[in-house]
């Protein structure tokens, strides 16, 4: 099993599809390292050399691409700069809630967790 900036990339799969699961790494951008290293990307990855894995690892590890950790690093840092300025994205970071203008009435379980039953009304009571 490749192992390419610390992730384990799927061996039975296509080159440029294994490279996606390197965070930071698209569609287009697996294309475009496997064109710019002349590495088909129809080719499994098990079938990659030493040499080509070392190659991948050599680009993706320059300035040229931001990937996996320093990518985790920028984005926490962007996330903390918002919340250091009392942006409303920052707030609703801090809140744990959708920060993209999605609806929280209903939905948003994702975001929120499971639902907080809140003791209440039993119902409309008989009057008479």
């Amino acid at each position: 099993m490749p192992r390419i900036q610390g992730v384990d990339i799927p061996p039975d799969k296509p080159t440029h599809i294994s490279l996606r699961y390197i965070r930071g790494l698209g569609p287009s951008t697996a294309l475009e390292v496997c064109a710019k290293l002349h590495i088909d990307p129809q080719r499994r990855a098990k079938e990659l050399s030493d040499d080509e894995i070392g190659r991948i690892a050599a680009l993706l590890g320059g300035d040229a691409y931001l990937v996996e950790g320093p990518l985790r690093r920028q984005e926490a840092s962007n996330i903390a700069r918002l919340k250091e300025i009392k942006a409303y994205r920052g707030e609703r970071h801090r809140k744990n809630l959708p920060c993209r203008g999605q609806r929280t009435k209903t939905n948003a379980r994702t975001r929120k967790g499971p639902r907080k039953t809140v003791a209440g009304k039993k119902g409309v009571k008989d009057l008479r």
